[in-house]
């Protein structure tokens, strides 16, 4: 591994520690942000389950539809009555679910993440992988840099 690079070749100020915050505090914190990454995944998937019932629902009408153009009333009948449009869970729609899910345990969770790094780091983001990332890289090597690279602005005259 090649070590060094210039003095400032790490982590911008948003993803540097406050001064007395301790190495279990990152921790902590860091496994609090990998615990709202799974609820952000989990709603994605709540959200996917929201599209896929409401497509399928569509399609189903689609269907029944279909099946008394074909001269099948009586069976697209019991499908219409007993599917379409029917809540998926007592009461519900996908829709209600999503939106339970969000006023709720969602913007709860959200809410002390975001609780608990403002009271312990002053709101930053991060800290456990900025740090993670800085004793994985190595300095100096291309595509290891801390930082995205400064893109120079070229002057209206290299333009031309």
């Amino acid at each position: 591994m090649v070590r060094g690079g210039p003095p400032h070749d790490g982590p911008d100020a948003a993803h540097r520690r406050p001064d007395n915050v301790s190495d279990a505090t990152v921790k902590a914190l860091g496994k609090l942000s990998e615990a709202l990454e799974v609820v952000e995944h989990a709603r994605g998937l709540l959200y996917g389950f929201h599209r896929l019932t409401g497509t399928a629902d569509l399609a189903l009408g689609d269907a029944v539809d279909m099946l008394r153009n074909a001269g099948h009333q009586e069976l697209a009948d019991d499908i219409d009555q007993q599917i379409v449009g029917r809540n998926v869970v007592s009461g519900r729609w996908t829709f209600q679910l999503v939106e339970d899910y969000d006023d709720g345990y969602y913007a709860e969770f959200k809410a002390a993440e975001q609780r608990a790094r403002d009271t312990l780091v002053d709101g930053k983001r991060h800290l456990f992988e900025a740090e993670m990332k800085e004793d994985r890289r190595s300095r100096g090597r291309l595509h290891h840099e801390a930082l995205p690279q400064e893109i120079p602005t070229g002057s209206d005259e290299d333009a031309n």
